[in-house]
């Protein structure tokens, strides 16, 4: 397989819209880093895992 080149990363941005929708795409994004953020520190061991969630 090649690389991803610009026309690639085009297609599956217009999926992601049409799928999800403009306005809820900053929303998936976000859980989606958050879910990598407690990945990595998970994976350094830290004890105390911050809670992201709001009340």
């Amino acid at each position: 397989m090649g690389d991803i080149g610009m026309p690639e990363l085009l297609v599956i941005l217009g999926l992601a819209v049409i799928l999800f929708g403009g306005k809820k795409i900053p929303e998936v994004a976000k859980g989606l880093g958050e879910g990598i953020r407690n990945f990595k520190s998970a994976l350094k061991g830290d004890g105390a895992a911050k809670d992201t969630e709001k009340a």
